[in-house]
């Protein structure tokens, strides 16, 4: 009973956070293993908090002096995934954010020179047709010519 508010504090600041994982879940595009590791990372909490003589006999068979030390141990490591895993997920949303920016500007210009050329193209159609009718030599005569005087 002398732990019992630090206990439920540290109780129910995990459970929220499993349920405010589980709330989301659905929005959220975790793969699998994240969220089977993220449910035992909270259970383990918990048994954590209800019985920390546990963690420092797990400790102590481990080779670390204290459960406190191995708790830091842990979450030293957590901590370095995360951050590993944001940067990564940061660097692909970079990617894609300029790939995406590069496919706009691309349609855009083909978009903004089509609509001038082909305004372009029809006031001057006319011109151009005639410059190709001149432009292009007529066919040579035949040199029989005996088809010619038939």
């Amino acid at each position: 009973m002398k732990y019992f508010w630090i206990q439920l504090l540290l109780i129910v600041g995990s459970v929220s956070m499993a349920l405010m994982f589980i709330r989301t879940w659905g929005q959220a595009k975790n793969r699998a293993w994240k969220r089977i590791a993220f449910s035992a990372f909270v259970v383990v909490n918990v048994y954590a908090v209800l019985r920390p003589t546990d963690v420092t006999w797990l400790a102590q068979q481990l080779g670390v002096g204290r459960g406190t030390d191995l708790v830091l141990y842990v979450m030293v490591l957590a901590m370095g995934f995360l951050t590993l895993n944001t940067f990564l997920r940061f660097r692909s949303l970079e990617k894609k954010i300029t790939d995406l920016a590069r496919t706009v500007a691309i349609n855009e210009g083909l978009r903004h020179n089509d609509e001038r050329l082909g305004q372009d193209d029809l006031a001057g159609s006319a011109a151009a047709g005639a410059a190709e009718t001149v432009a292009v030599p007529a066919p040579a005569p035949a040199a029989d010519s005996d088809s010619v005087k038939a």
